[in-house]
Protein backbone atom coordinates (compact mmCIF):
# COMPACT_ATOMS: atom_id res chain seq x y z
CA UNK A 1 0.00 0.00 0.00
CA UNK A 2 3.01 2.28 0.31
CA UNK A 3 2.84 2.96 -3.42
CA UNK A 4 -0.59 4.55 -2.92
CA UNK A 5 -0.70 8.33 -2.67
CA UNK A 6 -3.18 7.75 0.17
CA UNK A 7 -0.47 6.08 2.25
CA UNK A 8 1.24 9.44 2.87
CA UNK A 9 -2.12 10.98 3.77
CA UNK A 10 -2.65 8.20 6.32
CA UNK A 11 0.80 8.53 7.88
CA UNK A 12 0.73 12.34 7.95
CA UNK A 13 -2.79 12.38 9.41
CA UNK A 14 -1.94 9.65 11.93
CA UNK A 15 -4.83 7.58 10.60
CA UNK A 16 -5.22 3.81 10.50
CA UNK A 17 -5.70 1.59 7.48
CA UNK A 18 -9.26 0.25 7.44
CA UNK A 19 -8.95 -3.38 6.40
CA UNK A 20 -12.35 -4.83 7.32
CA UNK A 21 -14.12 -6.67 10.11
CA UNK A 22 -16.65 -9.36 10.76
CA UNK A 23 -16.99 -13.09 10.48
CA UNK A 24 -14.42 -14.92 8.36
CA UNK A 25 -17.19 -17.46 7.74
CA UNK A 26 -19.67 -14.83 6.58
CA UNK A 27 -22.18 -15.72 3.91
CA UNK A 28 -22.64 -11.99 3.17
CA UNK A 29 -19.81 -9.58 2.36
CA UNK A 30 -20.59 -5.85 2.24
CA UNK A 31 -18.10 -3.76 0.27
CA UNK A 32 -18.10 0.01 0.55
CA UNK A 33 -16.01 2.46 -1.40
CA UNK A 34 -13.53 4.07 1.01
CA UNK A 35 -13.19 4.85 4.70
CA UNK A 36 -14.50 8.13 6.07
CA UNK A 37 -12.91 10.29 8.77
CA UNK A 38 -14.22 8.30 11.74
CA UNK A 39 -13.27 5.03 10.08
CA UNK A 40 -9.70 6.25 9.42
CA UNK A 41 -9.43 7.51 12.99
CA UNK A 42 -10.46 4.14 14.46
CA UNK A 43 -9.41 1.60 11.81
CA UNK A 44 -12.97 0.19 11.73
CA UNK A 45 -15.21 0.17 8.63
CA UNK A 46 -18.64 1.78 8.76
CA UNK A 47 -18.43 3.07 12.33
CA UNK A 48 -19.58 6.63 11.59
CA UNK A 49 -23.01 7.95 10.63
CA UNK A 50 -23.24 5.78 7.49
CA UNK A 51 -22.30 2.82 9.68
CA UNK A 52 -25.18 3.52 12.05
CA UNK A 53 -27.55 3.44 9.09
CA UNK A 54 -25.92 0.24 7.81
CA UNK A 55 -26.37 -1.33 11.25
CA UNK A 56 -30.04 -0.36 11.39
CA UNK A 57 -30.67 -1.77 7.89
CA UNK A 58 -29.01 -5.05 8.85
CA UNK A 59 -30.98 -5.17 12.10
CA UNK A 60 -34.29 -4.48 10.36
CA UNK A 61 -33.47 -7.26 7.89
CA UNK A 62 -32.81 -9.64 10.80
CA UNK A 63 -29.06 -9.89 10.16
CA UNK A 64 -26.47 -9.47 12.91
CA UNK A 65 -23.54 -7.31 11.86
CA UNK A 66 -21.10 -9.74 13.49
CA UNK A 67 -22.33 -12.46 11.09
CA UNK A 68 -21.32 -10.52 7.94
CA UNK A 69 -17.95 -9.23 6.73
CA UNK A 70 -17.68 -5.47 6.08
CA UNK A 71 -14.88 -3.84 4.11
CA UNK A 72 -14.14 -1.22 1.43
CA UNK A 73 -12.34 -1.23 -1.89
CA UNK A 74 -9.88 1.40 -0.64
CA UNK A 75 -8.23 0.70 2.68
CA UNK A 76 -7.15 4.32 3.23
CA UNK A 77 -9.27 7.48 3.32
CA UNK A 78 -9.16 9.81 0.31
CA UNK A 79 -8.59 13.46 1.24
CA UNK A 80 -11.74 15.49 1.91
CA UNK A 81 -13.79 12.31 1.52
CA UNK A 82 -13.60 12.56 -2.28
CA UNK A 83 -14.55 9.67 -4.58
CA UNK A 84 -11.98 6.91 -5.16
CA UNK A 85 -9.79 7.48 -8.22
CA UNK A 86 -9.36 4.67 -10.79
CA UNK A 87 -5.64 4.36 -10.01
CA UNK A 88 -6.42 4.04 -6.29
CA UNK A 89 -8.95 1.30 -6.96
CA UNK A 90 -6.31 -0.49 -9.05
CA UNK A 91 -3.77 -0.29 -6.19
CA UNK A 92 -6.14 -1.53 -3.48
CA UNK A 93 -8.14 -4.09 -5.54
CA UNK A 94 -5.70 -6.99 -4.94
CA UNK A 95 -6.27 -6.64 -1.18
CA UNK A 96 -10.04 -6.76 -1.65
CA UNK A 97 -9.73 -9.69 -4.06
CA UNK A 98 -7.76 -11.62 -1.45
CA UNK A 99 -10.38 -10.86 1.21
CA UNK A 100 -13.07 -12.24 -1.10
CA UNK A 101 -10.99 -15.40 -1.68
CA UNK A 102 -10.54 -15.88 2.08
CA UNK A 103 -14.16 -15.20 3.11
CA UNK A 104 -15.76 -17.05 0.17
CA UNK A 105 -19.13 -15.28 0.60
CA UNK A 106 -22.33 -16.56 -0.98
CA UNK A 107 -23.56 -12.96 -1.38
CA UNK A 108 -21.45 -9.92 -2.20
CA UNK A 109 -23.21 -6.60 -1.70
CA UNK A 110 -21.29 -3.69 -3.17
CA UNK A 111 -22.40 -0.46 -1.48
CA UNK A 112 -22.39 2.43 -3.93
CA UNK A 113 -21.52 2.93 -7.57
CA UNK A 114 -17.72 2.53 -7.38
CA UNK A 115 -18.00 -0.76 -5.52
CA UNK A 116 -20.77 -1.97 -7.80
CA UNK A 117 -18.79 -1.18 -10.95
CA UNK A 118 -15.67 -2.88 -9.63
CA UNK A 119 -17.39 -6.03 -8.31
CA UNK A 120 -19.64 -6.46 -11.32
CA UNK A 121 -16.65 -6.13 -13.66
CA UNK A 122 -14.58 -8.53 -11.55
CA UNK A 123 -17.31 -11.17 -11.79
CA UNK A 124 -17.97 -10.77 -15.53
CA UNK A 125 -21.14 -8.71 -15.22
CA UNK A 126 -19.89 -5.60 -17.08
CA UNK A 127 -22.81 -5.68 -19.51
CA UNK A 128 -25.24 -5.44 -16.59
CA UNK A 129 -23.76 -2.24 -15.14
CA UNK A 130 -26.26 0.60 -14.81
CA UNK A 131 -26.50 3.57 -12.44
CA UNK A 132 -26.55 2.36 -8.83
CA UNK A 133 -30.15 3.54 -8.40
CA UNK A 134 -31.18 1.10 -11.15
CA UNK A 135 -29.02 -1.74 -9.77
CA UNK A 136 -30.13 -1.31 -6.14
CA UNK A 137 -31.49 -4.56 -4.74
CA UNK A 138 -31.20 -6.57 -7.97
CA UNK A 139 -29.65 -10.03 -7.70
CA UNK A 140 -27.08 -11.21 -10.24
CA UNK A 141 -26.01 -14.86 -10.19
CA UNK A 142 -22.42 -15.57 -11.16
CA UNK A 143 -19.63 -18.04 -10.53
CA UNK A 144 -16.31 -17.74 -8.76
CA UNK A 145 -13.36 -20.01 -8.03
CA UNK A 146 -15.12 -20.96 -4.79
CA UNK A 147 -18.62 -21.59 -6.16
CA UNK A 148 -21.80 -19.73 -7.02
CA UNK A 149 -22.08 -16.14 -5.83
CA UNK A 150 -24.95 -13.69 -5.82
CA UNK A 151 -24.05 -10.04 -6.40
CA UNK A 152 -26.61 -7.65 -4.90
CA UNK A 153 -25.60 -4.00 -5.45
CA UNK A 154 -27.05 -1.57 -2.94
CA UNK A 155 -27.11 2.16 -2.44
CA UNK A 156 -24.37 3.35 -0.14
CA UNK A 157 -25.74 3.94 3.41
CA UNK A 158 -24.41 7.53 3.26
CA UNK A 159 -27.27 8.31 0.87
CA UNK A 160 -29.61 8.24 3.88
CA UNK A 161 -27.25 10.44 5.90
CA UNK A 162 -27.68 13.19 3.32
CA UNK A 163 -31.31 12.41 2.48
CA UNK A 164 -33.29 10.68 5.28
CA UNK A 165 -36.14 10.00 2.84
CA UNK A 166 -33.86 7.49 1.08
CA UNK A 167 -33.65 5.22 4.14
CA UNK A 168 -36.78 3.27 3.17
CA UNK A 169 -35.41 2.68 -0.33
CA UNK A 170 -32.03 1.71 1.11
CA UNK A 171 -33.65 -0.73 3.54
CA UNK A 172 -35.66 -2.38 0.75
CA UNK A 173 -32.42 -3.50 -0.86
CA UNK A 174 -31.33 -5.28 2.32
CA UNK A 175 -34.49 -7.39 2.13
CA UNK A 176 -33.00 -8.91 -1.04
CA UNK A 177 -30.66 -10.90 1.20
CA UNK A 178 -33.57 -12.94 2.57
CA UNK A 179 -34.79 -13.72 -0.94
CA UNK A 180 -31.27 -14.73 -2.03
CA UNK A 181 -30.98 -17.61 0.46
Amino acid sequence: MRQSPLYKERVNGKFFPVIGEGSHNAKIMLIGEAPGAKEAATGRPFCGSAGKILDSCLQEAGIERKSVYVTNILKDRPPRNRDPLPEEIKIYAPFLNRQIEIIKPKIIAPLGRFSAEYIMSKFGLEKEIEPITALHGKTFNTESDFGDVKIIPLLHPAVAVYNPYKKKELFSGFLSFKEAF
